[in-house]
């Protein structure tokens, strides 16, 4: 198991990032929280987990240890795969998912695109007390977008690579912008649509 990679960032995406090790360009699957911590040409160290299929091998960073144990004890839950964990992450902080399961607060969980009623009741039920009790304390949002974005086309690109439909997520960006006092700024511009999509489930 690759347990951490650390090394210069080449490159930063939307989805993703490219650490130089050793000469070799290493692509890590990151959640926008992640990633927006990572700036090109400096030093970075990612705790990673390697997802193997017959026909790719695909690595997953995450920000510290317990972001990578969620990710890993998502995935012991039916119909849960890594692409789905990492969107759970995406939406929610360890802590605040943490409160969510404990809380069995199923409205939370399904903020997540992909997860209707029945996989909030799922996760409830199959992930239980493994992921322990939460922190104190109010959580930090969850939803930040990589560096360097400059326009809200960058906005609904992060959302559809959360696994929104672009015309939803486009809406999503019209609705916060429309609204008074409406955030400019794309980190904030995006955190307000996801709560605008989560309240949607609500």
């Amino acid at each position: 198991m690759i347990a951490s990679v650390t090394g210069t960032v080449e490159a930063v995406g939307l989805d993703h990032a490219v650490l130089g090790v050793g000469g070799i360009g290493v692509a890590v699957h990151a959640t926008p929280t992640t990633l927006a911590g990572l700036v090109v040409g400096r030093q970075a160290r990612l705790a990673t987990s390697l997802v193997v299929r017959e026909d790719s091998l695909t690595l997953f960073g995450f920000a510290d240890d317990d972001e990578r144990a969620v990710f890993t004890t998502l995935q012991t839950v039916s119909g849960v795969g890594p692409r789905l964990a990492l969107a759970v992450l995406a939406v929610h902080t360890p802590d605040s998912l943490r409160r969510a399961v404990t809380g069995e607060d199923l409205a939370a969980l399904q903020r997540v695109p992909g997860i209707g009623r029945k996989g909030a009741q799922r996760i409830v039920l199959e992930v239980g007390d493994k992921l322990g009790a939460p922190a104190p304390g109010p959580d930090a949002p969850a939803a930040v977008p990589p560096p360097g974005t400059d326009g809200m086309p960058d906005v609904v690109a992060a959302l559809v690579q959360l696994g929104w439909t672009e015309k939803v997520a486009d809406g999503a960006v019209h609705a916060v912008l429309a609204a008074e006092d409406a955030p400019r700024e794309v980190p904030a511009v995006l955190r307000a649509a996801l709560q605008h999509l989560g309240g949607q489930h609500g």
